[in-house]
């Protein structure tokens, strides 16, 4: 029998596809330097070594190198071992899994959290597992939601409507169509983190007690770094009270690993027994629970690193803004420069890398559409005058070099 398939051209094809339009992505092998962040190693190709600065973490607070954070996950380790030894209902919850969880519950004001290995399968998991708990169920979902909320919507087999991006009529409109009688959630964001824009939350929870629909908000880019204690734009708005489920990692701002939801007893309790995410899933390591627990705790009371965070966001926005360059600027701490193309952005990123050891990841589509491709800065409050003074005279010789456009700085 004749095989007629040829996988490893397909492949090719596929690969190549990547390559030609420049958005084939490339690991860069990276050694951070604990006590010395935000300095990594950069181990080349070849072999050889440079020192850079990294300007695209998401460890926003440089918390995975706080002592507190790795004094817990040292006694852990030391305590328990490594590994948790089993999912969470046979054998693989411990005493630091339900501590890292009644802190979260306490940090959104909950009842009740439950913790999984990413915020990606804590968002796909519970938004997949929410039709079986609500037969019939519609999720509004904002159109420039998270992969893993759009995954989770995709495959829950329920009803699903995409409201045009913070667009709170067009969500109005979608919402009046539907059976009053038919169960409803809208899942949104409160930092959408490509542009760095928040969601308009308290306007979608009026829409949502008008048409009695629960809401789910990823609070994934917002937690630890907003609000009096860290517990994400709804509690710096006051709004978490009117949130029935929020979504937040541990990977982020609190410097470690994993991801959860907070919301009522009841639901957790259903989501823990029903979603296969959850189930069948090996629980994070014990020190993983206890550093991350340690670090919720911890930026409980740090308002000051918080206040330090936003001060070298606008520092670097205004510097960025002084050389023309355009950059998307919604009052947040991420920093799109839109270069709006893939060959552009990916030279910009090697070069940055190589000449000046500034280590930006190009971020283009499927991640942000076509013609948006950028560079995405995450300054952080470990991120020191000297570091900016670097990032800022690289770009503007890298902009000039690459002919790109500025802004009319008379203007």
């Amino acid at each position: 029998m004749e095989h007629t398939v040829d996988f490893s051209a397909q492949l090719d094809r596929a690969l190549n596809n990547l390559h030609e339009e420049g958005r084939y992505r490339t690991f860069i092998d990276i050694e951070r330097q604990q006590g010395n962040f935000p300095h990594a190693t950069w181990t080349k190709p070849d072999g050889t070594q440079q020192p850079i600065t990294v300007w695209c973490g998401n460890d926003y607070l440089g918390m995975g190198q706080h002592p507190v954070v790795m004094a817990a996950m040292h006694d852990a380790i030391d305590a328990v071992g490594a590994g948790s030894g089993g999912t969470r209902n046979i054998s693989g919850t411990t005493v630091f899994h339900k501590r890292l969880e009644a802190e979260l519950a306490d940090l959104h004001g909950k009842e009740s959290a439950l913790l999984f290995t990413s915020a990606y399968i804590a968002n796909d998991a519970t938004l997949s597992t929410l039709p079986k708990l609500f037969p019939g169920l519609i999720i509004y979902s904002d159109a420039l939601n998270h992969a893993s909320m759009i995954e989770g919507v995709r495959r829950n087999g329920g009803a699903k409507r995409i409201f045009r991006h913070n667009d709170i009529a067009h969500l109005r409109e979608l919402l009046e169509a539907d059976d009053p009688k038919a169960p409803k959630l809208i899942a949104f964001e409160s930092v959408y983190s490509m542009d760095g824009d928040f969601g308009p939350i308290s306007e979608i929870c009026d829409l949502a007690d008008e048409f009695g629909a629960l809401t789910y908000i990823d609070e994934v880019h917002a937690v630890g770094m907003y609000g009096p204690r860290g517990g994400g734009v709804t509690e710096r708005d006051n709004l978490a009270h009117r949130i029935d489920i929020i979504n937040g990692t541990l990977a982020k701002a609190y410097g470690v690993m994993g991801g959860y939801i907070a919301a009522s007893e009841k639901m957790c309790d259903a989501v823990r027994s029903y979603a296969p995410g959850f189930i069948f899933t090996t629980s994070l390591p014990p020190a993983v629970a206890a550093g991350a627990a340690a670090s919720v705790a911890h930026l409980k009371k740090d308002q000051d690193l918080r206040d330090q965070h936003q001060t070298q966001a606008k520092i670097l926005k205004l510097r960025l803004k002084g050389l023309g360059l355009p950059i998307i600027d919604h009052g947040s701490h991420i920093v799109p420069v839109i270069v709006g193309d893939p060959v552009h952005t990916k030279v910009l990123s090697d070069h940055l890398l190589a000449d000046y050891g500034i280590y930006v990841q190009p971020i283009n589509f499927p991640t942000v559409p076509r013609g948006t491709e950028r560079l995405r800065f995450t300054p952080s409050p470990v991120h020191g005058p000297d570091e900016m003074d670097k990032l800022i005279n690289g770009m503007d010789a890298l902009w000039s070099h690459c002919a790109l456009n500025r802004a009319d700085l008379a203007g």
